[in-house]
């Protein structure tokens, strides 16, 4: 839910930081602030197993550091998102001052149905604006996980996981791991 009319000026990144902390998700898109409240649990065991797949590949061939939510992305002042997971490769870690200032390698969003819009279409031409190479979408409804790559300034669709397919994601060459075991 946005929170900002029009008429109202934008809010930014030091406003969004002396709010108190309630346990809900905060995120500015072009200055508008959206409220989202903890994930579910589906969300929650899907977000925890890519990670654990993630984190387990990425530290086993140092290459870099692999984040889940809440850890704020500040793209410009008034463009500042909480991707489920995000991953920075190591020689690009410097971007990390406190927050990640500036475009992880990767974003990673779990669709719901309060966030599902906003991830697919807004979320998706910011990263892509501000140079985040690999998004994925993962939805828990469908068990699918999409992965899109960038291209120029907008992304292209590589692949869509489904089945009992073996995901085989371009950003990390050599790894290797079932769909399903995003939700076992």
């Amino acid at each position: 839910m946005a929170t900002r009319a029009s008429a109202d000026p934008p809010i930014t990144y030091d406003v969004l930081c002396r709010m108190p902390d309630d346990g809900k998700r905060y995120e500015l898109l072009a200055g508008d602030l959206f409220v989202t409240p903890s994930p579910f649990y589906e969300h929650q065991k899907c977000i925890g197993n890519l990670y654990a797949v993630l984190h387990a590949h990425v530290r086993h061939h140092r290459l870099g550091e692999v984040f889940t939510a809440p850890f704020d992305v500040v793209f410009t002042e008034q463009d500042v998102t909480q991707p489920d997971l995000l991953y920075i490769a190591k020689e690009r870690l410097g971007i990390i001052r406190g927050v990640v200032r500036g475009a992880p390698d990767l974003c990673v969003e779990v669709l719901s149905e309060s966030t599902e819009d906003r991830d697919r279409t807004v979320k998706r031409r910011l990263y892509a604006r501000e140079g985040v190479r690999h998004y994925w979408l993962v939805d828990p409804a469908g068990r699918t996980l999409t992965e899109l790559v960038r291209l120029g300034n907008a992304y292209r669709q590589r692949r869509v996981w489904t089945g009992e397919e073996q995901v085989r994601p371009a950003l990390f060459p050599g790894l290797e791991f079932p769909r399903a075991a995003l939700w076992e």
